[in-house]
């Protein structure tokens, strides 16, 4: 009876959409499709900056692995989603769910990295033009995404080893449509406080560094566009920070809001809308927003367009 309880324990069920049976073919072509439109905005983006020298550039370097970041966010989420909603068996082992929660805490966590230094890069472009290349060398810009990518793997190892000193029993139903560690908490045996503490300090401590820094980025840039004498600069500059500072309010809004807020164990329903949006809705929308509103990439894309039409015309 031991070994039976100890099998059961280390196997999980995810019941994320089963609430609507009748929805789950919509709801696969949607996510299918976000799926599709989400890999090939982030791998093209990744591969457009690599094979094009015009764009290596301390801003387009971290477009580019922002861009990897949110492919692996769903390569890490959406395939096993898309699986559980024709599935019958939405079994996923303990070993599994720790594997899919470092992942996506890895690149989570560098996507908020990235993202501050997007901003402070932004911040010297617009406020100090004239040392931009001297501020933004290539060695420091490659120190700080090496250093987003560590902090990533540091971090989540951190969660993930602490899972380990939890006992599961009872209900093995995880109601989330990815195995995340909030919903494992509140099936452990075991009091979770020392895990909830450490997710609180950590996720705490990366998020308000990382907000503040984009926050005193944003409003150095402000500062400066309000400064402007050319209408038409001002414009166009405060339009592009607009854009990019509301994909970052909906990334850090929603992971604030499902890691960081009071009572996180109490309220196991609210996790999913967020979860969509961190995990689904920004690795989709940020393609659009960075780099199909640049002016750099999109010259490039057309270039590239009509080089592939001459060479069929040619044909």
């Amino acid at each position: 009876m031991a070994e039976e309880n100890h099998t059961m324990k280390n196997e999980f069920i995810l019941t994320g959409f089963t609430d609507h049976p009748e929805l789950k073919t919509l709801l696969f072509v949607v996510f299918f499709a976000i799926y599709l439109i989400t890999m090939v905005g982030n791998i093209g983006m990744v591969a457009l900056i690599f094979t094009h020298r015009r764009l290596h550039t301390p801003m387009y370097i971290f477009l580019g692995n922002l861009a990897l970041v949110d492919s692996c966010c769903a390569c890490a989420i959406t395939p096993k989603m898309l699986e559980n909603f024709f599935s019958e068996d939405k079994r996923i082992s303990l070993s599994e769910c720790t594997v899919q929660f470092y992942f996506l805490c890895t690149v989570e966590t560098a996507d908020c990295f990235l993202l501050a230094a997007m901003a402070y890069d932004r911040y010297v472009a617009i406020c100090s033009p004239l040392q931009y290349h001297i501020m933004m060398s290539r060695k420091l810009c490659i120190q700080m995404t090496t250093g987003a990518f560590i902090a990533g793997n540091l971090h989540s190892m951190i969660h993930v080893g602490l899972v380990f000193r939890l006992v599961f029993c009872g209900s093995n139903h995880i109601n989330h449509f990815y195995c995340d560690i909030l919903p494992l908490y509140r099936l452990s045996c075991v009091d979770p406080f020392i895990n909830e503490l450490v997710l609180f300090i950590f996720s705490g401590s990366v998020q308000v560094f990382t907000i503040g820094s984009v926050l005193i980025s944003y409003l150095y840039i402000l500062l400066t566009i309000f400064r402007m004498k050319s209408k038409e600069g001002r414009a166009k500059a405060f339009s592009t920070c607009a854009s990019h500072f509301s994909s970052v309010s909906l990334f850090y809004g929603s992971l604030f809001f499902m890691y960081v807020r009071p009572n996180l164990l109490e309220e196991g329903d609210k996790d999913i809308p967020a979860a969509i949006l961190f995990t689904i809705v920004v690795p989709l929308l940020n393609p659009f927003i960075y780099s199909l509103r640049n002016k750099e990439v999109i010259s490039v894309l057309r270039k590239i367009l009509l080089k592939i039409k001459s060479q069929s015309v040619n044909k």
